[in-house]
């Protein structure tokens, strides 16, 4: 009895490590030309990549990328294998206000919009900020939501690990 409640055990532990590990979604989205691409080829194959989803109206969705700007030179000169990467989920009425806020706050990292709220769907979240790490096989291994400040570390500590 104790071998088949363990054989459960085990067996139902698989399954949550592997339910959670997530495929990328081909969902459409924008880049800041209004050029529609899958959100499933803007990631590196072979490269862990970090993934904010941020409006322009949330102040803590740019509080976590101005911090995350600050230090991603420093923690790409350290880990090569790693990418970021800014979505807007803000509609199509303010496309241009995205894109002048990206120009505005010199983001040099690829950056990209959701205008009709498909990623969104596709990755079931309703708020941001949303931050996803992907892994180097292109697989979504943690979701989080909100910010604190110094979030942006843990996320970079993700990162070093899966990078290795």
């Amino acid at each position: 009895m104790k071998k088949i409640i363990a054989l459960i055990f085990a067996t139902f532990f698989a399954l949550q490590v592997n339910a959670q590990i997530e495929t990328l979604p081909n969902t459409s989205i924008k880049d800041m030309n209004g050029s529609s691409i899958a959100f499933n080829e803007i990631i590196t194959p072979g490269k862990v990549t970090i993934v904010s989803f941020w409006a322009t109206w949330c102040i803590p969705c740019k509080k976590e990328i101005k911090n995350i700007k600050t230090k991603l030179a420093k923690w790409q000169e350290e880990t090569p294998d790693f990418n970021y990467v800014a979505v807007s989920t803000d509609d199509a009425r303010n496309m241009a206000q995205v894109r002048n806020y990206a120009k505005v706050q010199g983001w040099s990292f690829p950056s990209y919009q959701d205008v009709n709220s498909d990623m969104m769907r596709s990755l079931n979240f309703q708020n941001v900020p949303f931050t996803i790490i992907i892994d180097k096989k292109g697989n979504i291994v943690e979701r989080h939501t909100s910010y604190e400040e110094g979030n942006e570390d843990l996320l970079y500590e993700k990162v070093k690990e899966l990078a290795k």
